[in-house]
């Protein structure tokens, strides 16, 4: 017997990430969504920049997600720069100016406000960039072979 799958649509947040991630890889970045630096902290958006650099980005679709999120602020010692990315119909005044910010939609985003610049001291770097090496590697890996 043959089973039907329910393709998974992807939720606001999810569409802005993909826009996000297309942006960043033009500019040279490595994306990877939904990344863990530390238990309890989950970032919707890490690249990896050609110089070794990290972004994170955090993308609220609409202003009560961004009411809601209360760890934003343990995101920043985990990155060189943060950003929000939000929608072209996000109320963009209550986002905090000392961050960076990216408008997006699901094929695309633009840095309106680059983020100031805050520098990871390097045995932090060194770890984050090995997870983020082994998180991307075993996300490879499982597409490859789901049942591993």
């Amino acid at each position: 017997m043959e089973r039907s799958v329910e393709p998974i649509l992807p939720n606001p947040g999810q569409r802005l990430a993909r826009g996000v991630c297309r942006a960043l890889r033009a500019l040279d970045f490595a994306a990877l969504e939904e990344v863990t630096p530390e238990p309890g902290l989950r970032v919707d958006v890490m690249a990896l920049g050609p110089g070794g650099e990290i972004w994170i980005v955090e993308c609220k679709s609409c202003l009560s997600d961004y009411r809601a999120d209360r760890k934003w602020q343990g995101y920043l010692p985990w990155c060189d720069r943060f950003f929000w990315a939000v929608g072209a119909d996000f109320p963009t005044q209550v986002l905090p100016d000392e961050s960076g910010l990216i408008l997006a939609d699901d094929f695309d985003a633009e840095i309106v406000r680059p983020s100031p610049p805050m520098r990871l001291a390097p045995a932090r770097r060194r770890a984050l960039t090995l997870r983020f090496a082994r998180m991307a590697a075993y996300r490879h890996h499982f597409l490859r072979d789901p049942r591993a």
